[in-house]
């Protein structure tokens, strides 16, 4: 098999094995030029809806917050009409990342480098000089042409879609519905947590991550690691191979859910036997932080795992609920942005509660923390055997479908046919 990376072309990607989407060649999570195709195919531009927000962070009008759309640095901001917008942190005159402060209130956006000056939706309200300065004798020097026109110079707007407290934005104005986009299979999974009520923001958390993007898309579409390689998950019952679980994905194969139905925990010969995460002994010195309590809206799952291609997943793992946002940085590293939030009808107790066990969560979480070390080792392992490899997807066969089990990695491959398809083009 030859797997070699080329320069990359217009129309050519490095050459790919006809093993379909089950083996990934190690230089797609290398290939500078590779990365820079996808940048531009799955968060630039190409019809795919990025998140960048909850609308909880910008409860008043004039609030704003700085986000991502892939590389591209955004403001989210609500306007006085509460509506909201997402532009582009880059100033028409000469390119300044302006907006510094990471979140805030405002009631314009003004450049430090010439003040121009613009309207939270974005518009350009005025700048210095732009009548020239009269001296004087009455003469006018400077200014700026007589054509000049505001409306063609404000801030790069985006498409935005807001959906039951998320905000999504697109470069793309001619995108699809963000329901359309997302599609009748995965849309219910989202309205289970996202059901309109009103949202609660407990805190957030942030980390840089040495490994390529898709890799923690693939770890949260991969149900065979969570029992294998998290002590907390087997020990606890919290994700194993012997719970009642499904993995539901979209027609394009780009947006998935896992769903399980947590179990008791401990030892069982068919999942625990000879795996060396599995601490029988492990015991907790605080019982409180699986002080687990079912809610009416979960019907059934205690867990689902949300990823919505390209940019991030959703997270509810027993009471513990948060957003988890991807921001690209180069083939070899991005950010990893947790928003952990409830709900305003919890009581005290339950947001106690979801603080608690967002501790297995997040940066430092008992459970995450493993997620992001074995990301790093992955992309280690790719540069050292060079670009002469590939990963291996073919738990559970070769196909992409829906399954009623976690034995599998049928999202991990539903995924990357998707990616080679749009890559391809």
């Amino acid at each position: 098999m030859n797997f070699a990376p080329t320069a990359l072309t217009a129309d050519a990607l490095p050459h790919w094995d006809d093993a379909g989407s089950s083996r990934i060649p190690f230089w797609a999570y290398t290939d500078p030029a590779v990365y820079r195709r996808e940048i531009e195919r799955f968060f630039h531009g190409n019809g795919h809806w990025c998140y960048v927000a909850l609308e909880a962070e910008l409860p008043k009008p004039g609030d704003y917050k700085l986000s991502y759309v892939g590389e591209r640095q955004v403001i989210v901001v609500r306007d006085r009409d509460q509506s909201l917008h997402v532009v582009e942190n880059r100033c028409a005159h000469r390119g300044v990342r302006f907006c510094q402060k990471p979140r805030g209130t405002a009631r314009s956006f003004v450049c430090p480098y010439h003040q121009w000056t613009y309207k939270l939706n974005g518009d350009l309200a005025g700048l210095p000089f732009r009548q020239g300065v009269k001296k004087d004798d009455g003469e006018v020097q400077g200014g700026m042409p007589a054509d000049f026109d505001l409306k063609q110079h404000g801030l790069t707007k985006l498409k935005v879609a807001t959906y039951n407290g998320l905000v999504f934005a697109t470069f793309d104005h001619d995108a699809a519905n963000f329901e359309d986009y997302i599609g009748p299979d995965v849309m219910p999974w989202v309205n289970r947590i996202f059901d309109g009520r009103k949202l609660t923001i407990l805190g957030t958390n942030r980390q840089r991550i040495p490994g390529n993007w898709k890799l923690m898309m693939e770890n949260i579409k991969d149900p065979y690691h969570p029992g294998l390689l998290h002590t907390w998950f087997v020990t606890f019952g919290l994700w194993r191979a012997d719970q009642q679980s499904r993995m539901v994905m979209d027609e394009h194969g780009r947006h998935a859910v896992m769903i399980s139905q947590r179990n008791a925990g401990g030892e069982a010969k068919a999942v625990t036997e000879g795996v060396t995460s599995f601490k029988k002994d492990m015991a907790l010195n605080d019982t409180r932080l699986l002080d687990v309590v079912p809610e009416y809206w979960w019907k059934g799952p205690t867990v689902t795992m949300i990823t919505l291609f390209p940019s991030v997943i959703i997270q509810q793992q027993v009471n513990s609920l948060s957003t988890r946002h991807i921001v690209p940085s180069g083939p070899d590293s991005f950010d990893f942005i947790w928003t952990h939030f409830g709900f305003e009808e919890d009581d005290e107790e339950m947001t106690r509660r979801r603080l608690r066990q967002a501790n297995l969560f997040g940066p430092a979480g008992f459970v995450s923390a493993d997620d992001g070390e074995v990301i790093e080792f992955s992309q280690d392992g790719f540069r050292q055997k060079g670009a002469d490899g590939a990963t291996i997807c073919e738990l559970g066969g070769k196909d992409i479908a829906p399954t009623n089990h976690m034995v599998t990695e049928t999202l991990i491959r539903g995924m990357y046919g998707y990616w080679r398809k749009v890559m391809e083009l």
